[in-house]
């Protein structure tokens, strides 16, 4: 199995001294008890819903060739909710839920497909309020589409490892505690078990 994991900086592990993130730990996990999955990493730092929407179905076709078992995970939308360097909202809430909606349509009809909800920031409490906000909106927008939604904005704020480590690092992006402990909650999903 194929598994391609698109999103923006929190995808990529930024801040991991290990340099796995999540969907590295995620993975391995599932190697240890015998599952073969190849990840790719499709994480971005600074990118919107709008940058993600134009990019990734092109990146992963590449990776998803016809004929082989291939999935997606989505995970992306705090950058959405910050400022631009004029002060702006980078992107609307609204306009956040038509980039999601136009990229897990187009998904669903090629690939199963699962979606992780925004994580917080830590160190703006205005961002991270338009980031719970767009959590929520997501969970009624997926289950229209039939697309697993599983949102981690609550467990991570209150994940004192996730909170300790961005402090300790850029405020916004923890260490491999910090994400080690996101793939655990991933790994316990219901959705991401299915798929082995």
């Amino acid at each position: 199995m194929r598994v391609c994991f698109v999103g923006d900086s929190f995808m990529a592990g930024v801040g991991d001294d290990t340099c796995l993130g999540w969907p590295g730990r995620l993975c391995a996990a599932a190697r240890r008890i015998g599952h073969g999955v190849t990840p790719y990493c499709l994480g971005i730092r600074r990118e919107t819903s709008a940058d993600i929407a134009a990019r990734w179905h092109g990146e992963a076709k590449l990776r998803l060739p016809d004929g082989l078992d291939g999935r997606l995970v989505f995970a992306f939308g705090a950058n959405d909710c910050t400022l631009d360097e004029a002060g702006r909202l980078r992107v609307s809430c609204d306009r956040s839920l038509s980039h999601v909606e136009a990229i897990l349509a187009q998904a669903i009809c090629w690939r199963p497909t699962l979606m992780i909800g925004p994580l917080p920031v830590s160190d703006e409490p205005l961002i991270d309020a338009r980031i719970r906000l767009l959590s929520e909106s997501l969970a009624p927008l997926c289950a229209k589409l039939g697309v697993p939604y599983l949102p981690v904005f609550d467990a991570m704020v209150g994940c004192e490892a996730w909170n300790r480590e961005a402090a300790a690092g850029d405020d916004t992006h923890p260490n491999a505690g910090g994400y080690a402990a996101l793939a655990e909650i991933i790994g316990a999903w219901t959705a991401w078990r299915a798929w082995f």
